[in-house]
């Protein structure tokens, strides 16, 4: 019972004490005490107030931290963005100015009507007996292409359609050992026949002995026969071999055409072949 009593008047007494401190501190009778426990304490509370300040920046550099990590990966994402949309505007740039020649190439040979294609796929394959060098368009028959037909771009003669379906065809190149053109030499009027070389060049062969031909004159389609409409480009002689004892000579012709990197061609569409060139002469050797 006493022991109640006694826990009861605890917090009377902390009142009282509480009031009594606070009047001395008031009237100043508990100054020297309180310098004395400041001058105690001020060396903790300064390394408490370090400690507490070191807290607090290490606690907002990891804030900083994962603001910079978010804003860093953001930063990764928009580049990425605008590295792909360069990319592309790069591409558009450039299938643009392919399409702006091939579009001047057509209004200066109004002559003919054109089909634009992609090419979609290159094939070249060789064995033994065959070397077989063609690309394949995303025209077909549905767009109105027909075997035979002229394939051009703006630099140049590129082939003749060799097989078509719904909605692709094969192009046989100039450059493929089956192709033949009839070709004549712009500045010497020279014919001959221009035939693909396995690897991919070109021989001007069949040229007459009594004509003289030379390094850098231009070759261009004749129209003979009727595989190839006359004039268009086919490439630039590189290199002249003669022979007095040979009944022909024969020339390297450099194709203006980059068959390597075609992307877009035209099929001219109103031009129809009106015979084949396989039954001409045979190549004779390479020199």
């Amino acid at each position: 019972m006493e022991g109640l009593r006694k826990s009861r008047a605890v917090p009377y007494l902390l009142i009282a004490a509480t009031f009594l401190a606070i009047v001395l501190h008031e009237v100043g009778y508990l100054q020297p005490v309180e310098d004395i426990v400041l001058r105690l304490i001020s060396p903790v509370q300064s390394r408490f107030n370090t400690l507490a300040h070191g807290v607090g920046e290490a606690l907002q550099t990891l804030r900083d931290l994962g603001t910079l990590r978010q804003e860093n990966a953001r930063l990764r994402r928009e580049n990425d963005a605008l590295t792909i949309e360069n990319v592309q505007l790069k591409e558009a740039e450039a299938e643009n100015e392919r399409l702006r020649h091939l579009l001047d190439f057509a209004r200066a040979n109004p002559t003919y009507d054109y089909r634009g294609g992609e090419v979609v796929a290159r094939v070249i394959g060789h064995d033994p007996s065959i070397y077989l060098d063609f690309i394949v368009i995303d025209l077909g028959e549905r767009q109105g292409v027909r075997s035979g037909m002229p394939v051009v771009t703006e630099r140049g003669l590129v082939g003749r359609i060799a097989q078509v379906h719904d909605t692709t065809a094969e192009v046989l190149l100039i450059t493929d050992v089956n192709s033949a053109v009839t070709a004549l030499v712009q500045n010497s009027r020279a014919t001959g026949v221009v035939r693909g070389v396995a690897g991919g060049g070109l021989l001007l062969d069949q040229v007459p002995q009594d004509v003289a031909i030379h390094e850098g004159e231009i070759v261009i389609t004749s129209g003979m026969g009727g595989v190839f409409p006359k004039g268009l480009v086919i490439g630039q002689i590189s290199k002249v071999y003669q022979q007095d004892y040979e009944m022909f000579q024969q020339a390297r012709v450099r194709p203006t055409v980059d068959f390597r990197n075609l992307e877009q061609v035209l099929v001219i569409t109103n031009f129809t072949p009106l015979a084949d060139l396989r039954n001409l002469p045979e190549e004779t050797e390479t020199r």
